[in-house]
């Protein structure tokens, strides 16, 4: 499990564990009944105290994305479809809430945010058709 942390992002290090193992596991980086690092062997990697990685794993398990396995260590839970679709689409929607704010703040026109949209996307899944 590969996380990068900035420390200056001004974003809480467990939001930024939360925010990461969340996407891998969307995204099938990580799948079902892969088991997760340890909390003790995270925080070493990532050189911050265990109980951060502690507290971002269990928003992780609240969310039904990681389970708990007594005495043997932490998983990627098997999820079902639809709360996998509610998830991604929660997360699609923030993001776009978030660029619709940007561009309104910076004056950009309704047409031109389409249009860089479909630019960005078109170009990511032209790269994205490359790699695989």
């Amino acid at each position: 499990m590969l996380l990068d942390i900035d420390h200056h992002l001004g974003i809480p290090i467990y939001r930024q564990v939360i925010d990461q193992v969340r996407h891998q596991i969307l995204s099938g980086l990580l799948v079902e009944e892969e088991k997760l690092s340890s909390v003790r062997d995270l925080a070493s990697s990532l050189k911050v105290n265990p109980m951060t990685v502690s507290k971002a794993y269990s928003y992780l398990e609240m969310e039904g994305l990681v389970e708990r396995r007594r005495g043997i260590g932490l998983f990627v839970a098997k999820v079902k479809k639809g709360q996998l679709d509610k998830i991604k689409t929660k997360l699609f929607d923030n993001a776009i809430n978030k660029s619709a704010v940007t561009a309104i703040q910076l004056g950009v026109s309704e047409e031109d945010a389409i249009d860089f949209f479909r630019k960005h996307y078109r170009e990511y899944k032209t790269k994205n058709r490359r790699i695989k």
